[in-house]
């Protein structure tokens, strides 16, 4: 049965020192040093979260939902910077429009886009596979990435669900080598081509942890601790040198390429493509969009770079019905201030996932507002509290950029699908503007509309 099922928002970390914010990126809430999370509520149910989109449900009108937003929108923290799209996700009805044709700096609302990218060029249950295969001399093995950043070290924390682990790959190359020395291990990033950061990226990106350098392999999302956010200048050596660890402490490792023809020692599964998608959505990992951004440009037989990938992605959601000059990416995790999008454009996106059974995983990665992921600790209070779990959407942030786009169901059960993107929020002002986004979302939550 084809059919909508309803998802979330993500929300935003801020990096400050002296109470001046230093970078803002999309991120899941964490505590700050030296403290301890608290434990998180239980997950929802998320499939009994999902309602089919019903045309029995009366649609808002124009009128009715420019009433119900009007103050909202004029709160100061987003007035006068803010780009508006709302639409009846059954029939992609325009409702409610503010610069929504014109392209915007989405932040992390763009892995929206690829996810959609992913689902529709992919199989979802396609899973990325880390090989080790025989190297050139006795004693010599060749670590493969596959691209998957979820691989896990021997010390798995509970970041990704079920991840393919390095000790599990350590043991078959062992059972393998029969024996044999194991004297040194060579990387092999050949999947990718191309820089291991993005265009319009800062350094402070990496240094602080957003992301890692882009590659095919890497353990932990190339974390030096899969609990921290700390990353690996070199993922694929840091990835070498932890297989090594498990197999034979001080053995050499280096870059180099597996022969043609090599024999497999051993591999290892990621989570199939759809669960990773979902991952990607609700902790707006950064690592994994640009992972899967690159399975899109191998799909079309692109380079998998950041110039492959951002060709691939836009010839794939042409053909998904965007306007030719609706989307201009550069990344798939939406970190470059390059990145240009259409308010218009990913609402189309979103309400073509409600009625499109492949896009299942879009919807179910949705963060549900003030239960999990990126939006756990937002729409607990105040005036966006009616909307908490009928709000389901990715927030993108960036100094500068706070936004938010998803679907939402009405009083009245009719599903919308909306961006709303304010540029220009001062620095040290995104968490009000959050809050006022939060706000007007919860005003087309809690209204009908008619």
């Amino acid at each position: 049965m084809r059919g909508a099922r309803l998802t979330a928002v993500s929300a935003a970390a801020v990096l400050v020192a002296g109470g001046v914010a230093l970078l803002v990126v999309d991120g899941e809430p964490r505590p700050a040093a030296g403290q301890v999370a608290a434990s998180p509520e239980p997950p929802p149910d998320r499939g009994a979260l999902l309602p089919l989109i019903s045309g029995a449900a009366p649609a808002p009108t124009a009128g009715g939902l420019q009433g119900a937003v009007d103050a909202t929108l004029a709160d100061p923290a987003i007035a006068g910077r803010l780009a508006v799209s709302v639409v009846d996700a059954l029939t992609g009805e325009p409702l409610l429009e503010r610069g929504a044709s014109t392209p915007v700096l989405p932040a992390s609302t763009a892995k929206i886009a690829t996810a959609v990218a992913v689902l529709t060029s992919l199989d979802p249950d396609t899973q990325l596979t880390t090989r080790v295969l025989a190297g050139s001399a006795p004693g010599e093995v060749v670590l493969v990435g596959g691209g998957d950043p979820t691989l896990a070290g021997p010390e798995v924390a509970r970041r990704y669900p079920q991840p393919a682990r390095l000790t599990t790959l350590a043991a078959a190359v062992r059972t393998s080598l029969a024996g044999t020395p194991l004297m040194r291990v060579l990387v092999d990033e050949s999947l990718y081509s191309g820089e291991s950061t993005g265009p319009g990226w800062t350094g402070s990106y990496v240094s602080q942890g957003a992301v890692a350098p882009v590659s095919p392999l890497m353990v932990d999302g190339g974390r030096v601790r899969p609990d921290r956010d700390a990353r690996h200048d070199d993922p694929a050596i840091a990835a070498g040198r932890a297989l090594a660890d498990l197999l034979a402490p001080g053995a050499e490792v280096v870059r180099g390429t597996a022969a043609p023809g090599a024999r497999e020692l051993g591999a290892v599964q990621s989570p199939p493509l759809g669960r990773l998608v979902e991952q990607m959505l609700i902790r707006s990992d950064n690592d994994l969009a640009e992972a899967l951004s690159r399975q899109v440009a191998l799909s079309q037989g692109q380079p998998a770079s950041f110039e492959g990938a951002a060709a691939a992605m836009r010839d794939v959601l042409l053909a998904a019905g965007v306007t030719p000059g609706g989307i201009a990416l550069v990344d798939g995790s939406g970190l470059s201030r390059a990145n240009l999008l259409q308010p218009a454009a990913l609402t189309r996106l979103l309400a073509t996932a409600g009625q499109d059974d492949r896009l299942a995983p879009l919807l179910t990665g949705l963060p549900v507002a003030g239960f999990d992921g990126t939006l756990a600790r937002r729409y607990r209070s105040g005036d966006a509290r009616p909307a908490a779990g009928a709000v389901r959407a990715k927030t993108g942030t960036l100094n500068g950029v706070s936004a938010l786009a998803g679907l939402v169901r009405t009083a009245d059960g009719r599903l919308l699908a909306f961006d709303l993107t304010a540029d220009g929020v001062p620095l040290g002002a995104t968490r009000g503007a959050e809050a006022a986004l939060d706000r007007l979302a919860a005003a087309l939550a809690t209204c009908g509309c008619r």
